[in-house]
């Protein structure tokens, strides 16, 4: 087992340089880049204050913006852009933001809490939901209970995470219905005035209705993937051999089926490793809120490639020590399973 995990963490590096080679690579073929965006910003700020005209086109000079690309690093061919970027990375420097014009991790670090909130929370509520819920549709299966938690979890699934959220603020946020809870944001305007307990509820309270629409799609497969791998297991010789001995089917399913119906739930714990750049683009949008989807949706549309090329870095990494961390499991859930 040593000698896998040691092969593992070596095979981080190869496929690390892989990932990031190929999405540099990609990156030099989008039109427009940071230099044309700045040069784009200058014009029209030019135009603005020229009063609009052909002489506002005319402000920069062709030297002037050699000299932008010469800042940037974009008078260099790419190849050695990419070794200077590697070598910067080495050093844990992921090189500064072109639009905020800040270290890059520092802008990371300023936008990932939102969203490690709600990575996090939902991660710890979905599964402390879905595998007892899951367990006992699988105990009861076509019940009414079964048949009905079914429906509400199916319509949870296809309704789009976004969709979902403009029908909460509409029922509870003051539309048309009650007015329960906030239109968006993630605090109140006096938030800085109130006390720990008084400043945490209204988090929470700012918190609620986003943090179900993060959940939705994620707690309507978890809980289906519990109780059709349980019921799997349920069907198997070895359940059957143990209630031909006397066990009872409750006993059956806890103490020999459950274990083994847990193992496909493992695959999506290493999801744990990531939840701080797991976001939702337009669920943000609704209930404005400024964290990981907001952010790189405005680094692509700027073209600010050192913030793409840093979230694709950071995620990367946790994505692989996160399927590490799910052979863990695997491990943990059924020590017959051996890795070579």
């Amino acid at each position: 087992m040593r000698v896998y995990l040691i092969r593992r963490l070596l095979l981080l590096i190869p496929t690390l340089l892989g990932i990031t080679a190929i999405c540099f690579t990609l990156i030099q073929f989008v039109p427009g880049g940071p230099v044309e965006e700045l040069i784009s910003r200058v014009r029209a700020q030019s135009s603005l204050e020229g009063g609009g005209g052909s002489t506002a086109q005319q402000q920069i000079t062709e030297e002037e913006i050699e000299n932008i690309r010469a800042y940037y690093g974009f008078d260099k061919p790419a190849l050695t852009r990419y070794w200077e970027w590697l070598g910067k990375v080495v050093r844990f420097d992921l090189g500064t933001s072109y639009f905020y014009e800040e270290p890059v991790w520092d802008v990371i670090k300023s936008k990932f809490p939102i969203s490690l909130f709600f990575g996090l929370v939902s991660f710890v509520l979905s599964y402390s939901i879905c595998i007892p819920l899951g367990l006992y549709k699988a105990m009861w299966n076509r019940s009414r209970f079964d048949l009905l938690s079914s429906i509400m979890i199916f319509a949870g699934y296809i309704i789009p995470g976004y969709a979902l959220g403009i029908l909460l603020i509409i029922f509870f946020s003051g539309g048309s219905y009650l007015d329960w809870f906030p239109l968006g944001g993630i605090v109140s305007e006096d938030f800085e005035s109130m006390g720990f307990w008084e400043g945490t509820l209204d988090f929470l309270h700012h918190m609620s209705l986003p943090l179900i629409c993060f959940m939705a799609s994620e707690f309507a497969f978890l809980t289906m993937l519990m109780k059709n791998s349980l019921l799997e297991e349920i069907r198997k010789e070895y359940v059957r051999t143990a209630m031909f001995k006397g066990a009872a089917f409750g006993r059956a399913v806890w103490k020999h089926a459950l274990r083994n119906a847990l193992i496909p739930l493992a695959t999506r714990m290493s999801e744990i490793f990531t939840l701080m750049f797991t976001s939702a683009l337009l669920i943000e949008k609704v209930f404005d809120i400024d964290g990981m989807g907001l952010l790189v949706y405005n680094s692509i549309l700027s073209r600010d490639y050192n913030v793409v090329l840093g979230v694709i870095l950071i995620s990367s990494i946790m994505a692989l020590l996160g399927r590490l961390f799910s052979d863990m499991l695997y491990i943990t859930i059924d020590p017959r399973i051996k890795f070579n």
